[in-house]
């Protein structure tokens, strides 16, 4: 990258960085506490509604987002045109999921979603409100004011959630705490954002758009919908029970690895959109963020793996104990990942959409076979599905960008192979350290996190990787700023 894309790049990441740090601890605190004083049956009870919630939210963009961050110069009328498409598409979806709330509450034999689905399901049509103002920012590369305004709604939504639960709410608190961080969020946007519904609104922004806009949509709605297969089938074939201990093990692993991957992910995709034409420089960028993230996420997966009884014993108790070898098999697909998101964003900017569809196609295909094969066996069958297939995700979704960079598998192996070298080694003087240190679970929990904090960095230091370095210099550039 240029020096100051490169620098704006850098700022990007690490306020989106900082967000999605401060987020993620909060919202784990959030979780922990919630956690803590519902049981796992009411969890699984929300986590098919959620599921919908995901797949719908593609829905409503439809890729048009990602097409408006693409274009060079959008004009008032084509934000204008999607603005009235996404709230179009939300309201027509809000009145279906709620009317298809009931069946479904018979269907998987919990009639509480019936209950609360008219208020869950609000955030489809408030969080089409601020889509707009939201890639605005994006492309303006103002991820400071995004990060503020991301973590502001989460403390308020979380701290709301935390006393309905202490109150006695129930699965309230979780309904409440998703609607309300969601319309915290869209009226700060519109509070800071300049930008009003204005000039002429018509198809044909949308029908220029809509060839990239489908195509990104139907890869999405396809991830989307697959990601979520699982509590769709593990709610009707399984107690609530064990899909609120599967689902919740998938968001506790989430935590970390999406919210890395959204503050990289925001901020490389419009960055590497204005380098896509130099060929030598797309590459390099294109190595240098996949080294540096995976340095980041590959011992946070690993070491969570490895203290997860601990972890799970201090922060839940009993009760969620059954969670534990979901969760430690699970952080490994987390391993995963970040390559397979990046990639796929380089094949956003350098391919065409069937390209990205035809893709989909094949993993999906793969996806399907694996959850046949282990839907029916178990729910730890499952998890370990999950792990596969993220790994035919980053394999895939690479292979496929070898057309376009010359960031070929050799450079790739040799720029990734040293990081999970060194965090396996970590993972190994975890484990061990748990094992030397009897009695208190606490005590042994931070006696596990200093030594893998520790000998990670170390061992960083000590066989000079190259995105140890890298960080490093990023971390002093952005102190000396201040």
């Amino acid at each position: 990258m240029n020096g100051e894309l490169k620098d704006k790049v850098a700022r990007g990441v690490a306020w989106s960085m900082a967000e999605k740090i401060g987020t993620m601890l909060l919202q784990m605190v959030v979780s922990l506490t919630i956690l803590r004083l519902l049981t796992r049956d009411i969890l699984g009870v929300i986590a098919v509604p959620s599921a919908v919630v995901a797949v719908a939210l593609v829905i409503v963009d439809s890729g048009f987002s990602q097409a408006l961050i693409r274009k060079k110069a959008p004009t008032p009328g084509d934000y204008k045109s999607v603005f009235a498409f996404n709230v179009a598409v939300s309201l027509v979806l809000y009145v279906l999921f709620v009317a298809l709330a009931g069946p479904a509450s018979r269907f998987y034999g919990m009639p509480q979603i019936a209950q609360f689905a008219p208020v869950f399901f609000l955030q489809l049509p408030i969080g089409a409100l601020c889509a707009i103002q939201n890639t605005i920012f994006v492309r303006e590369f103002r991820f400071a004011l995004l990060s503020k305004v991301t973590f502001a709604s989460s403390l308020v939504a979380g701290l709301t959630a935390i006393g309905l639960a202490l109150a006695g709410f129930g699965i309230w608190c979780i309904v409440v705490q998703r609607v309300l961080q969601a319309a915290v969020r869209t009226l700060l946007l519109w509070w800071l954002s300049c930008w009003r519904p204005c000039g002429t609104c018509s198809r044909q922004p949308l029908r220029e758009m809509a060839p990239y806009s489908f195509s990104l949509m139907t890869t999405d709605l396809i991830s989307a919908f697959y990601s979520k297969i699982p509590q769709f089938f593990l709610g009707k074939l399984y107690p609530a029970d064990m899909l609120g201990s599967f689902d919740q093990a998938i968001k506790l692993k989430d935590q970390p690895t999406i919210s890395a991957m959204q503050a990289v992910q925001g901020v490389t995709f419009p960055a590497l959109a204005k380098i896509r034409d130099d060929a030598p420089k797309f590459a390099e960028s294109y190595r240098q963020i996949v080294m540096v993230v995976c340095y980041a996420i590959f011992p946070i997966m690993l070491g969570m793996s490895a203290v997860a009884h601990d972890m799970f014993a201090v922060a839940l108790g009993e009760e969620w104990m059954p969670t534990v070898p979901y969760f430690e098999a699970v952080c490994l697909a987390g391993l995963f990942y970040p390559a397979a998101i990046i990639a796929y964003n380089v094949l956003k900017v350098k391919s065409d959409g069937p390209l990205i569809v035809k893709l989909e196609i094949l993993k999906k295909g793969l996806m399907t076979v694996i959850f046949a094969v282990t839907i029916p066996i178990s729910v730890q069958a499952v998890v370990w599905g999950l792990v596969a297939i993220a790994f035919c995700d980053m394999v895939v979704n690479f292979l496929a960008t070898t057309r376009f960079t010359s960031f070929g598998t050799g450079r790739f192996v040799r720029t990734v192979l040293p990081m999970l070298l060194t965090a396996g080694a970590m993972y190994a003087v975890v484990r061990l350290t748990g094992l030397a240190v009897p009695g208190n679970a606490l005590l042994r929990l931070l006696a596990e996190v200093g030594a893998g904090v520790v000998s990670y960095l170390l061992l960083s230091a000590l066989f000079r990787l190259e995105a140890f370095g890298e960080v490093v210099a990023i971390v002093r550039k952005q102190f000396n700023r201040r």
